[in-house]
């Protein structure tokens, strides 16, 4: 099921939290509703943390991480470090990294197969990111777009490009992912996936702004309904609501 909240006044939760199938970050700072929406869905399965990277609140977009791991910039803090060690559970590995592209989050979009990165991305870089993730890793577009962690956002059910990717580009993504793909917005229109949704396997949270047809999206690509409909096919939704987009604007 795919949620709608807010940090303070901003929809971009994607900023402020990273979701991952074994963790969950929440940057420090926020109201209290933000954080009692993500542990009402997730504390039961995985832990949800306070956090700080450099002193500041924007944990989704300087880390990136999976089940395996968390990979944080070279600006995070010796301090910040360890509570990120000690809170996180023992299989997961925290290791900072020496990058020139430092907002991670926006340079590295991964599940817990595959990742993508920027195209600049230092080699040495790429290697941590295949040992500590467990992952392998492709040099990537999406939709012309490098910052592959703001315009592409996937899990090992699904994923969601940028709404100008080509149907040739979708299919190459997605015979790389080896899961299904489509195009879509958050918020109302916003193309920056990455800052407007967070998800995992089995929960996704996304801007207060989104739309209805926009979470039918969301859901039925990341076969977030099946669990509890026991299942309409994701891209008979996706259709359906394509269909109806099409009524609308002729």
């Amino acid at each position: 099921m795919a949620t709608r909240c807010a940090f303070e006044n901003s929809h971009e939760i994607g900023v402020f939290s990273a979701l991952t199938n074994s963790y969950c970050l929440a940057g420090i700072g926020g109201n209290e509703n933000f954080y009692s929406v993500l542990e009402a869905e997730l504390r039961e399965h995985i832990p949800v943390l306070h956090a700080t990277i450099a002193g500041c609140r924007f944990v989704g977009r300087t880390t990136a991480g999976n089940v395996r791991g968390l990979l944080v910039p070279n600006t995070t803090t010796d301090q910040e470090l360890a509570h990120l060690r000690n809170s996180l559970p023992d299989k997961v590995v925290v290791q900072r990294v020496e990058e020139r592209l430092s907002a991670l989050g926006n340079v590295i979009s991964t599940n817990d197969h595959v990742a993508l990165i920027h195209p600049d991305t230092d080699r040495e870089t790429e290697e941590i990111i295949s040992d500590v993730l467990g992952v392998e890793v492709f040099r990537q577009t999406v939709g012309g777009q490098a910052l592959v962690g703001s315009y592409a956002k996937f899990t090992n059910q699904g994923g969601m490009v940028h709404p100008r990717t080509t149907v040739q580009d979708m299919e190459e993504l997605s015979s790389l992912l080896q899961v299904p793909l489509v195009a879509g917005t958050v918020n109302r229109g916003s193309d920056v996936l990455g800052g407007g949704l967070i998800v995992n396997d089995w929960s996704a949270f996304c801007g207060m702004d989104t739309t209805g047809t926009e979470i039918s999206v969301i859901e039925s690509i990341f076969r977030l309904q099946r669990q509890q409909n026991g299942g309409a096919e994701p891209m008979d939704i996706v259709m359906d609501m394509r269909s109806s987009l099409i009524d609308q604007l002729s």
